[in-house]
């Protein structure tokens, strides 16, 4: 598996984004739905990467910077075909490792509270981040889960 730098408008990140979206929708009301839209990944502020095996697309992650020493977990989606693989696991270790190469003094997420959302807590959990309070701009908000990791 190889992890890098991808462009968010490639075809196949696209479909795999809007599998996200569309999951999204599906497990939270709309007013609690914070993934990023296709139309907010390629700016400045985020960094987007897709793990690879060959060509094939196994799945995405992304930060949104927050500001100089604080980024946000964005994006991340593995494949149908990949799940319980390690690629959610591969690109988290990734993106921390580049967190910390930006100085980064935290990384923050926003997930759901539903059951369908479980496996992403876990992942997230076993990684160290732990429940935090709403930071950024987002309010409590009894469908969504806030964690944190000091790095």
């Amino acid at each position: 598996m190889e992890i890098r730098l991808d462009d968010p408008t490639r075809p196949d990140v696209v479909e795999l984004l809007r599998g996200h979206l569309r999951s999204m929708a599906l497990h939270s009301p709309p007013e609690s739905i914070h993934a990023l839209g296709l139309e907010a990944l390629p700016r400045p502020d985020v960094t987007l990467w897709t793990a690879r095996k060959s060509q094939e697309l196994l799945g995405c992650g992304a930060i949104l910077e927050l500001g100089p020493d604080h980024g946000e977990i964005k994006s991340m989606r593995t494949a149908s075909a990949h799940l319980r693989q390690g690629v959610a696991a591969s690109l988290m270790r990734h993106m921390l490792e580049e967190a910390k190469r930006r100085s980064y003094g935290r990384l923050s997420l926003e997930t759901g509270s539903m059951a369908a959302f479980a496996p992403a807590r876990s992942l997230y959990a076993g990684f160290g981040f732990r429940l935090c309070d709403p930071f950024g701009e987002y309010v409590e908000d009894p469908n969504s889960v806030f964690m944190k990791r000091e790095l």
